[in-house]
């Protein structure tokens, strides 16, 4: 019999372990592209070198579905950038200055939902609009301005985000005068590389910091008129996670500034063209940066 309590009373303690353990595991996420899946690695892999244990929900939606769950408590920290927060979530008008629009999208995360914004990762990775490189080389354009005139020969395709957000396609058409062949085709972001590289869409809204932008022959047309604003990278964490657990922020805080537009590029290509493992990307790239 007294085996049996012994017994009863291990298996109780098993149970309430793995409850605290279950409670105390930090969640980290991505929405679903590869630099966020990356960089959702980057964040989890160096908690987990801090001896945090870590959920890990990648691959979850766009913007607003990762923003709806870290308010939800779904998440606990996921990175976002500054110009998506200020423009598509916050809605606040178009600023800038990088400095003016972290400390609004800081602020207002704090007030409103008691969420941190910790140290930008180092590098910023804003809308790029792409053509072909043959394209490019062949009318001899650089911006978008002077691009202008041959676009109501192109079709365009864009992700669904760009195609509704503040910062995306409505006012980029407005400060250009742009105007398509087409309404722009709907599709997943990482299918428009590859369209318009096959010739099926002639401009994409892509992102700056992809590999793909060089393996596919893709040129980035300037931004002349400084439509877009700054998008600086960082991660995002709910307050009562980094007040309660102290090795969590100083895991965040010692991911400041180890990345630029040029590291990031290589890793979204390693992923990307290489087909390297997300995973074991994040992983050689903290070993070499590890403080």
């Amino acid at each position: 019999m007294r085996r049996v309590t012994h017994l009863l009373g291990l298996l109780a303690l098993v149970v309430v372990l793995a409850h605290c353990s279950g409670r105390d595991a930090i969640t980290v996420g991505s929405k679903n592209f590869t630099e966020s899946l990356i960089l959702g690695e980057i964040v989890a892999q160096k908690l987990e070198m801090a001896g945090v244990d870590v959920r890990r929900k990648f691959f979850l939606g766009g913007t607003f579905v990762c923003h709806e769950a870290l308010i939800a408590g779904q998440l606990d920290v996921y990175v976002e950038y500054t110009g998506t927060a200020h423009s598509a979530i916050l809605q606040l008008s178009t600023e800038r200055d990088p400095q003016v629009v972290r400390r609004q999208v800081a602020e207002i995360y704090a007030q409103r939902w008691k969420l941190d914004w910790t140290e930008p990762l180092g590098f910023n990775n804003t809308f790029a609009m792409l053509i072909r490189g043959e394209d490019a080389r062949r009318f001899g354009i650089t911006t978008l301005s002077q691009a202008v005139p041959h676009a109501s020969k192109w079709r365009p395709g864009f992700g669904y985000e760009f195609s509704r957000r503040a910062d995306g396609f409505p006012g980029l058409a407005e400060v250009y005068g742009l105007t398509f062949a087409a309404q722009p085709a709907i599709m997943d972001l990482g299918l428009t590389y590859r369209a318009l590289a096959e010739g099926r869409v002639d401009i994409i809204a892509g992102n700056s910091t992809d590999g793909q932008i060089e393996q596919l022959d893709l040129f980035h047309l300037q931004d002349d008129r400084g439509y877009f604003p700054p998008y600086e990278a960082a991660p995002v964490v709910r307050r009562d996670v980094v007040e309660s657990r102290a090795e969590v922020r100083a895991a965040l805080r010692e991911l400041g500034d180890v990345l630029n537009e040029e590291s990031m590029r290589r890793l979204n290509y390693l992923v990307d063209v290489e087909h390297r493992d997300a995973r074991a990307v994040a992983r050689e790239f903290l070993a070499r940066v590890r403080r």
